[in-house]
């Protein structure tokens, strides 16, 4: 991590110390219990997912898709059928999401259609003529997650979840409210206040350091380590990212001791396992009186040039298969804690894939894609959007060698913003979160109940 970057992730809050950790957590009890929280989950496809082999049409347009991907398409019979019917179109899922199906078709799921980064509305004619400004380094995988994710240049690295979050009124802010589960950030960080990761793991042991227990000797010098003040400023803020490492960890540490065993259908995978542990500490945070989080969790190798399909571990089809029965235990999990209403989970993933398969059975890097929102608060039964014309070199195309490169017709920054203002964002603020939003006269999009 360079300079840069370390500052901002890490310089924005005081040093806590683990007993104050602990005074944070209490402070959240002062507040009654209610109905007055609200989480973002992000699940984040590492490697830009294929969303044209996830949300497929079972009408004449999937003979486009059937005709442009010869060996890629999923076979009608196998599609798993959604009710009703959306934009013109009735709709099918990979086979691998049918655990989801029944969530879509009970209105708690919905897709979001050829959606991703833009700078203004776009035509795939302006797009090849070069008549409108479109997001940098398009295919480029770490330029378009950062896109996706809300940054703004090496000038402002910040997201769009973080940067609405310290817009958000002040009854509404909480400690700990912008949490990343990986190494990445972006979503959740803001222009002047650090993000906290949270670890799949248990964190509670620092060596010999237990955190649950404070008053042991070893925890005592854990806890004057994380204390430690410098002149220098390199050392100054290694010492302010350690402490707050600490306070942190030993705060995640008192909510896991108070959470419960969630009540989904996990597997044993990664994700699972990182949505078993925010299924576990959410209804504390909702206990403890927090208001607002967003929590990002990256997971998966989607990147599937070759051998998309198939049963390998690292094919589409296995990850699907991996990815819903996750989101379904997810689901499931939340629902059972009384959290039905509190939680909204959307997929993202770096960009689409080529409507042309590639040589090697998979397909190459894209634009536009499909994502999915789940949760009590989604509007779900439908497909919010416009389905791309399914044609190689069609008027959605944006590849000038017909290549299937779809020009995205919802904004990324449209999503984000219906999903922030769920959390309280007010819409005078979007500007400041959403910088581009102020080229679109449409700023929303129809996903979430009122």
């Amino acid at each position: 991590m360079d300079r840069r970057h370390f500052l901002r992730f890490a310089g924005a809050a005081p040093v806590v110390s683990m007993l104050g950790a602990s005074s944070l957590l209490e402070s959240g009890t002062a507040h009654a219990a209610g109905d007055d929280y609200r989480a973002l989950v992000v699940v984040f496809l590492n490697g830009g997912n294929d969303g044209l082999n996830s949300l497929v049409p079972l009408d004449g347009a999937y003979n486009d898709y059937a005709a442009a991907r010869p060996e890629l398409a999923i076979a009608k019979s196998v599609l798993a059928t959604l009710s009703g019917s959306s934009g013109g179109h009735t709709y099918g899922m990979h086979p691998a999401l049918a655990p989801l199906a029944p969530l879509y078709n009970s209105g708690r799921l919905a897709w979001i259609a050829n959606t991703g980064p833009l700078v203004q509305p776009a035509t795939a004619r302006q797009v090849i003529e070069r008549s409108v400004p479109v997001p940098s380094f398009l295919l480029s995988h770490s330029d378009q997650v950062m896109w996706q994710q809300g940054w703004l240049g090496d000038s402002d690295t910040s997201g769009w979840a973080g940067r609405s979050l310290e817009l958000l009124p002040t009854a509404l802010r909480n400690p700990v409210n912008a949490v990343t589960m990986n190494n990445d950030r972006t979503l959740v960080l803001g222009r002047n206040s650090p993000v906290s990761f949270l670890s799949p793991w248990d964190s509670r042991y620092w060596g010999q350091a237990d955190l649950a227990q404070p008053q042991t000797p070893a925890a005592q010098a854990l806890n004057r380590m994380a204390r430690w003040q410098f002149s220098n400023q390199y050392d100054a803020e290694y010492a302010r990212t350690f402490g707050r490492a600490v306070s942190e960890s030993t705060l995640f540490t008192q909510v896991t001791l108070a959470a419960g065993e969630p009540k989904g259908d996990f597997g044993s995978d990664e994700l699972s396992r990182s949505l078993r542990k925010l299924a576990s500490l959410m209804p504390v945070f909702k206990q403890r009186g927090y208001k607002r989080q967003v929590f990002l969790v990256q997971w998966g190798g989607f990147d599937t040039h070759a051998a998309q399909r198939g049963t390998g571990a690292t094919s589409q089809d296995a990850q699907l298969a991996v990815l819903a029965r996750a989101m379904s235990a997810f689901d499931q999990a939340n629902q059972a804690a009384g959290l039905d209403q509190n939680v909204v989970s959307l997929t993202m993933t770096d960009f689409g894939r080529t409507l042309r398969q590639a040589s090697g059975g998979g397909s190459d890097h894209a634009w536009g894609n499909h994502w999915f929102a789940m949760g009590g608060p989604v509007r779900g039964g439908q497909v919010v959007g416009t389905l791309p014309t399914l044609t190689l070199g069609g008027p959605d195309d944006s590849d000038p060698n017909g290549g299937g490169r779809f020009v995205p017709t919802i904004s990324s920054d449209q999503v984000g913003a219906t999903l922030m203002q769920w959390l309280g964002l007010p819409a005078s603020e979007f500007d400041k979160a959403f910088p581009n939003l102020v080229n679109f006269g449409q700023k929303t999009i129809n996903l979430l109940h009122a």
